[in-house]
């Protein structure tokens, strides 16, 4: 506002006492303050409100003025209660340095004068801040400029005095002010993202409002494209992708306008959300190629090729061909109704996108884009199905871990994902180990494939399994009958058995050492003190009395279980 409109208004008794020719300095604040230096507080555009205690005599005038002027301040408004008349030295002071000078009537409080500023003030700014809103969802739209909604939040600390964060449906930051102070802990966001899934999944229309500890916060829907909460068919389909916008404050009693306005940010929150969305085709496409070779039985060449062209398109500047693991996600939902796969999918792009390096990834930094532009997530039915390139992993069999792990995977997210499925929801992921070729991806992706079914067979409803807990009995086997049990390790190891017998030929001894070598001929024949290629004329003896083929994943879990159930 104008220190002209605060002086044609009557009821805040202000008398101008010098400087006419200034009226048009926009006012930005104001403040009231007895000190003689008060500029640590000040900074520009106040309007001053001052009774005067400061002045002891006419010298301290010109240096309190000064000041004033040196900060940037709008006007200076003397209040006539406690001496009367505003000093003189103190207009001629004022006139010297070109400062607006007001009086104030000893009938009118300070506080009048200050909750009118702040008011108008407040009002101006908000619409100010819609039209900045209007225009950066414009500019969005229509291409890459307007500065994407760091902007905006920047703009609501700054003009509202609002602190807000963008966070995903796992409670991962996305966006938030650059000079509004830290970011809540993860785990508040967390617990704001669970808060906001368990009213979504209730039907409650937001802003919800929820305290964590002394602090309230609304928090508001980002829906994709600006969709209304009726344009999904289900809610289940989006309650699992859909961002939010956390705000610092107790929207209850906001005005209609005010509620406008975040309405406004989330639309321009939502369409940076689309076109991250966008951004991701590419890399769907390239995982969609990869599984359908693989799970088509292709050429590892042809497999290998398609892994180049992923390569550069998820860690650009690698210099070299990264391994890979497969990570496998479900989400189901009772009594059907939704189309499981894209659900999964999104999800799982979540999921990963939250940075590697640390205990999650065995202590690899993946450098180059950001964790969410380095996933490659693809669907099949109800599957949904992640290409996760590693730029280095430890040596083959040393006992470390690398890349994804499935324990890590879910604990700082299993407590927003479990309020977004409800009493109605469940998911389970599998997660492979590392491999370096082409001719692994394909058993990684069975390994993933078992590794999910180990985690479905457990309670609870957000669950993972890693490549590591395929090899422990005692979590498969009290889900198998014993009569099934029996039969199964019967018609694996009965012929081993008896060609053992006739022929002393050790096959069940060879095959314990293969596997637990991993399928290494060297390593199996050193320990076996066997030449080669007596090790592999006796694991095709295997192969010939069983009908399996030990070079498949598959085929090497029967046999593992057969073995630890005998």
């Amino acid at each position: 506002m104008r220190l002209r409109a605060l002086l044609a208004t009557d009821a805040l008794g202000l008398r101008l006492l010098g400087g006419e020719d200034e009226l048009d300095r926009t006012v930005r604040g104001v403040m009231t303050t007895d000190l003689r230096d008060p500029s640590r507080y000040l900074s520009g555009g106040e309007l001053v409100l001052t009774g005067l205690a400061w002045r002891r005599d006419a010298a301290d005038s010109e240096p309190f003025v000064r000041i004033l002027v040196q900060a940037g301040v709008a006007a200076l408004a003397a209040g006539e209660a406690e001496l009367g008349d505003v000093p003189e030295d103190l207009v001629v002071a004022c006139a010297r340095h070109r400062l607006p000078l007001f009086a104030v009537h000893e009938s009118v409080a300070f506080a009048t004068i200050t909750e009118h500023v702040v008011r108008q003030v407040s009002g101006e700014r908000a619409g100010d801040l819609a039209a900045v809103v209007d225009r950066h969802r414009r500019m969005m739209t229509s291409g890459p400029a307007g500065g994407g909604p760091d902007v905006v939040l920047d703009l609501l600390g700054s003009d509202l005095d609002l602190r807000a964060w963008v966070l995903s449906p796992t409670g991962r930051l996305i966006a938030g002010p650059k000079v509004a102070g830290p970011a809540p802990a993860a785990d508040v966001c967390a617990r704001l993202a669970a808060e906001h899934l368990a009213a979504t999944r209730t039907g409650r229309h937001g802003p919800h409002r929820v305290t964590l500890g002394a602090t309230a916060y609304s928090l508001f829907p980002v829906r994709s494209g600006g969709r209304s909460p009726q344009a999904a068919r289900d809610v289940r389909e989006t309650v699992l992708s859909d961002w939010l916008l956390a705000v610092e404050a107790d929207a209850g009693d906001w005005p209609e306008e005010r509620l406008d306005l975040l309405h406004g940010v989330t639309q321009l929150i939502a369409v940076e959300r689309d076109r991250r969305e966008a951004a991701r085709t590419v890399r769907r496409r390239l995982a969609q190629e990869v599984l359908e070779l693989a799970q088509t039985g292709a050429a590892p060449a042809e497999i290998a090729a398609r892994l180049r062209v992923a390569a550069p398109v998820l860690l650009p500047g690698l210099g070299a061909a990264p391994h890979w693991q497969v990570v496998v996600a479900r989400v189901e939902w009772d009594g059907g109704g939704v189309e499981e796969g894209p659900v999964a999918q999104a999800l799982l792009e979540e999921v990963l996108a939250a940075p590697l390096p640390g205990p999650a990834s065995g202590g690899h930094d993946l450098a180059g884009p950001e964790p969410a532009d380095r996933i490659a997530v693809a669907y099949t039915g109800d599957e949904a199905v992640a290409l996760v390139p590693l730029p280095a992993v430890a040596a083959e069999h040393d006992g470390s871990e690398s890349g994804v792990l499935a324990d890590a995977l879910l604990e700082s997210i299993r407590g927003p994902l479990t309020a977004g499925l409800g009493d109605d929801g469940r998911i389970t992921l599998g997660v492979s180990a590392a491999v370096h070729s082409a001719e692994g991806l394909r058993g990684a992706l069975e390994e993933a494939r078992h590794a999910r079914r180990v985690a479905a067979a457990r309670p609870g409803r957000v669950c993972a399994a890693g490549h590591q807990e395929l090899a422990s009995h005692v979590l498969l086997l009290p889900f198998v009958p014993d009569d099934v049990r029996r039969a199964f390790t019967a018609r694996l190891l009965d012929p081993l058995r008896d060609y053992d017998r006739r022929h002393r030929a050790e096959l069940i001894p060879t095959l314990e050492a293969f596997l637990d070598c991993d399928g290494s001929w060297t390593r199996c024949a050193t320990r076996l003190h066997l030449h080669v290629n007596t090790l592999r004329y006796r694991v095709g003896r295997i192969e010939q009395l069983t009908g399996r083929d030990l070079s498949r994943l598959e085929d090497k879990l029967d046999f593992f279980l057969a073995l630890r159930m005998s």
